[in-house]
């Protein structure tokens, strides 16, 4: 299996779920530590320079698993959900530089929060402001061989796709190929019935998995079964990247090793 770090820039919001700020040493440390690759939590398309991450990526033999948009959420408070035509014209404009960036790094583009929240809106007028703007961009995206990833989360964060069975109601509804399923393990524990199993039944649909512990700690630090979880992925023929996305506790180095040493164990 091929694991990435999610990382991100050295003025990230506190509440990014990243261990490591600051790309040219958290790629250096995650390489040494032992993983794969590196997922990009970026604000804006525009906070690292393309050559200086090819730089970096070839001196450290890494790869790019995905570029990840939380922030435009957080920080910048953007949603596929809004109604309001200036503001989902913006949104438009940052993702397809997103899109244009992950046509070079890895080739996937993560839709988490930013999906929007479905407030006063009815579902169905949730769905279609979603698959209206989601539809825009992947036919942007498909000719440069990038794939749009929904990250159901849970429903203390977000009220709107919280679980698997969510996004691929959602999936299914926008009928677009490459927009796909990005479970992540720690939201699925709030909200499906089962995690292995689901991710099995799903794998067709599901092109990235983010992997945390059952308390956002590195994986083997809470109580989830990550050999359910990893035996599933493996039995299902899923091909793809598992990304750590934790919380730095009690430091960043500490976690960021504790997760690889842990997950060692799988490859």
């Amino acid at each position: 299996m091929k694991f990435s770090l999610a990382i991100a820039g050295e003025n990230a919001l506190a509440s990014a779920f990243v261990v490591f700020r600051g790309f040219s040493e958290s790629i250096r440390k995650a390489s040494v530590l032992g993983y794969d690759g590196i997922e990009l939590a970026l604000k804006t398309p525009d906070e690292i320079s393309r050559q200086d991450l090819s730089a970096l990526l070839k001196r450290h033999s890494m790869q790019v698993s995905c570029v990840s948009t939380g922030q435009v959420y957080a920080s910048l408070g953007y949603a596929f959900t809004d109604t309001d035509a200036q503001r989902r014209a913006e949104l438009k404009r940052i993702f397809k530089e997103f899109i244009d960036l992950a046509a070079d790094y890895g080739q996937l583009v993560n839709i988490g929060r930013v999906r929007g929240p479905i407030g006063t809106k009815t579902r169905d007028e949730a769905d279609s402001l979603f698959i209206d703007l989601a539809g825009d961009l992947c036919a942007y995206a498909a000719p440069k061989g990038v794939t749009m990833i929904l990250e159901p989360v849970n429903r203390y964060e977000i009220d709107y796709i919280n679980s698997v069975e969510d996004g691929i109601r959602l999936l299914r509804k926008a009928g677009i190929p490459n927009l796909k399923l990005m479970p992540d393990v720690f939201h699925m524990n709030i909200e499906d019935v089962e995690i292995g199993a689901t991710l099995a039944k799903y794998v067709d649909d599901v092109a990235y998995v983010h992997f945390a512990d059952s308390n956002r700690h590195a994986p083997g630090d809470g109580h989830l079964d990550f050999d359910d979880v990893v035996n599933h992925l493996k039995a299902s023929g899923y091909p793809g990247w598992c990304s750590v996305e934790i919380l730095p506790y009690p430091d960043p180095d500490t976690a960021a090793e504790r997760a690889i040493r842990f997950l060692s164990n799988y490859r």
